[in-house]
């Protein structure tokens, strides 16, 4: 789990890994002055995942992101009550 944080400077992840990283963080960051899912992180996805796969990984990272805000907004920790 570390290394996922740090997924930018570890070497452990594959081409398509850090592609999927990358379109998890920029889907999943909100703040003020993200760049979201830019043309480039996209294409990157899309040069290693079918059209199927990018489907469902952008499903996995909407439900990830959606039981993440409801357990923030109840103050729960993730995983203690879903």
């Amino acid at each position: 789990m570390h290394n996922v944080a740090a997924w930018r400077d570890t070497p452990f992840f594959t081409e398509a890994e850090r592609a999927a990283l990358a379109l998890t963080e920029a889907a999943t960051r909100l703040q003020a002055g993200a760049a979201g899912v830019t043309p480039e992180i996209r294409e990157a996805a899309a040069a290693h995942f079918t059209e199927e796969q990018l489907s469902a990984l952008t499903l996995e990272i909407a439900m990830t992101n959606f039981f993440n805000r409801i357990n923030r907004v109840r103050g729960e920790q993730a995983g203690k009550i879903w």
